[in-house]
């Protein structure tokens, strides 16, 4: 029996924090109604065409929904809405700001109309605050945070590859889904819940370290590229045969291992330059300089056996192409085959392993895909059915 299984998630969403969110809860065995705007659906269908003619991103962050079209600006619309919602436990959105106002499902309401919902809304910066009216995308809340400024190299600030602010802010608002969920099953059924999340507080508190450094170190740490500015040695060094080896070391006695057992240099376990991790800090340059000149001397596999024989975490640095075939995800067989529209897909497991607990890797929709089935559930009949894709209420008829 899969952990959500009998939960039933409508959501209104675009692009990715929501799509995330929900795609948890799917994967952990939810039923995911995934209600989309007959024109064009959810925008993120249309962000490129690689992955068999559909976009990567929503491939990506959709499988194991059910896609039903309808126009909300219809009265007929958003009837159809509030009939799924009379047999939802959960309502996700991430619509722009005032949307729900203007569809009349704003939490308030929705606690007068279906008291029994819990209606989590993912907005960008939060209500009541000066920038609550502004559209937030992962970038711009990246960039209004800070993310931005502790990314890349100082004077040459870079955006995190992954949309962390998307992600991060979908993962919290099923955590609270999950929460409230388990609140009722210790207390039984009760009243519902508004839950909101917004991507600018999701952000601030991965920024959580940087801020209380800033806050009572009174300056910003520069971002350092492949290192940390908090430990030190923390970084990524050539070698020999032209790759990149990353090493890491997390106290003093870590460091003590490196200097003697692989840099083989008593002199620099010594030096008082180096004795304790704000000292490293302090001398990071001529620190990295010894570090990365032993490293120019050996090809990668000798760098990190040196390293693993003496217990310092190392690893190398892959691109994209190379995870592909890592065999950390290959020999434990963290690949699936995914269906959807355009094709087999393959996919990654979700990262939770669960003793006993396949998750369903459900195919990825197409536009209005479940339409028919699910209005079929709610006794709409074929007639009907037909009067209110004739209307433009729902999308085509599958």
């Amino acid at each position: 029996m899969a952990p959500l299984a009998g939960v039933t998630v409508v959501t209104l969403e675009q692009a990715v924090s929501a799509p995330m969110c929900t795609r948890t809860l799917a994967d952990f065995g939810a039923r995911v109604i995934k209600i989309e705007n007959p024109d064009g659906g959810d925008f993120a269908r249309h962000y490129d065409d690689v992955v068999h003619g559909q976009a990567a991103h929503f491939v990506w962050v959709n499988r194991g929904k059910e896609s039903v079209a309808l126009d909300l600006k219809t009265p007929d619309g958003l009837r159809l809405l509030h009939r799924l919602l009379e047999r939802a436990d959960v309502l996700v959105s991430n619509l722009a700001p005032g949307a729900t106002a203007r569809l009349g499902i704003t939490p308030a309401e929705l606690e007068v109309s279906h008291p029994q919902l819990i209606a989590v809304e993912i907005d960008g910066f939060g209500a009541g605050g000066p920038l609550s009216h502004k559209r937030a995308y992962d970038l711009l809340v990246q960039a209004e945070a800070g993310v931005c400024a502790v990314t890349g190299r100082a004077g040459e600030p870079a955006k995190p590859g992954p949309p962390v602010a998307d992600v991060t802010t979908g993962l919290y608002a099923a955590l609270a889904i999950m929460a409230t969920l388990c609140e009722r099953i210790r207390s039984g059924p009760g009243p519902g819940a508004s839950i909101t999340v917004s991507l600018f507080d999701a952000m601030a508190e991965l920024m959580g370290y940087h801020l209380t450094y800033s806050r009572y170190a009174g300056v910003d740490q520069q971002p350092l590229g492949m290192s940390s500015p908090a430990v030190a040695p923390y970084g990524a060094y050539r070698t020999a045969d032209d790759r990149t080896v990353v090493l890491g070391t997390t106290n003093d006695r870590e460091w003590q291992r490196l200097a003697r057992e692989v840099l083989q240099s008593p002199d620099l376990a010594r030096d008082e330059r180096f004795r304790t991790n704000s000292d490293r800090v302090r001398n990071r340059a001529p620190l990295d300089a010894a570090i990365g000149e032993w490293c120019a001397q050996h090809d990668l596999a000798v760098v990190q056996k040196a390293a693993d024989d003496a217990g310092i975490g190392n690893s190398r640095y892959n691109t994209p192409s190379e995870v592909l075939d890592h065999p950390q995800l290959s020999e434990r067989d963290r690949w699936r085959t995914v269906d959807s529209p355009g094709g087999p897909i393959t996919a990654l497991l979700p990262p939770p392993v669960i003793s006993g607990f396949d998750p369903p890797m459900g195919a990825v929709p197409a536009l209005g895909a479940h339409t028919g089935s699910v209005l079929a559930e709610l006794g709409v009949d074929d007639a009907e059915i037909d009067r209110l894709s004739e209307h433009g209420a729902i999308g085509p008829r599958r």
